[in-house]
């Protein structure tokens, strides 16, 4: 699904150049759970925006669903963001005076999807995540931490993306709620066999992946299995 090769990305600039990714290579398969792990400057945030289809390497390569992601143009590149990756963030990006239910459908209005399977789909990914439906017409800010970011990964579930990014998703939660959102992506792995990047800096939460491939000043400096 995803195969990565030799990406080097470079930020050039008056005061001096930086070079945050060295020649990162990897494969991840349909389905898998992978955890990118490292510290804060590693250039796990830069690899994650290059997945996202939101930047572009200095050089080398990055192919999903077998197409070179590196070579496609910016109208190509916002299409793959809408139909094939769903992002959920740290901060959770929801419209604060949105119902739960509104902001899971908006994907679905930019997408094009007809008004009348738009609640249908959007209602189906907030079940998916374990939401009951009395929640569904609350305001997003009426929600908890944990209720707010199961709303985030099902509005990333809806348009049915090919792969799911999540950026530090438990980063704002408290370890107990951090724990079901993490059984949340574990659920969605194993049911649906959605393939889920995990971007985290702590070894914790990447354990709840299969595999970790661990960054570090650009380099990949591990990967490994978690499965026993």
């Amino acid at each position: 699904m995803i195969s990565c090769k030799n990406i080097t990305k470079t930020y050039y600039s008056v005061a001096g150049d930086a070079t945050v990714l060295k020649n990162v290579s990897f494969e991840i398969k349909d389905g898998e759970f992978v955890a990118i792990m490292g510290p804060s400057g590693s250039g796990k945030s830069t690899l994650m925006h290059i997945l996202g289809a939101l930047d572009q390497p200095t050089s080398g390569e990055y192919f999903l669903d077998n197409k070179n992601v590196s070579e496609l143009s910016e109208d190509e590149l916002a299409d793959i963001r809408k139909n094939k990756i769903g992002f959920v963030f740290q901060s959770f990006n929801l419209l604060p005076r949105s119902t739960v239910l509104r902001n899971v459908i908006l994907p679905l209005v930019y997408a094009g999807v007809t008004m009348e399977k738009r609640e249908e789909r959007a209602k189906e990914a907030l079940k998916n995540v374990g939401l009951e439906d009395s929640h569904f017409s609350h305001l997003s800010n009426q929600l908890s931490g944990g209720q707010m970011q199961r709303v985030a990964i099902a509005r990333a579930l809806v348009n049915n993306p090919s792969l799911i990014l999540a950026d530090e998703p438990t980063g704002n939660l408290d370890t107990k709620t951090g724990e079901i959102v993490l059984a949340t992506f574990r659920e969605l792995n194993q049911k649906y066999n959605h393939t889920i990047i995990l971007i985290t800096h702590e070894h914790d939460v990447a354990l709840h992946a299969d595999r970790i491939i661990e960054i570090r000043d650009g380099e990949i400096v591990g990967d490994r299995s978690t499965k026993i």
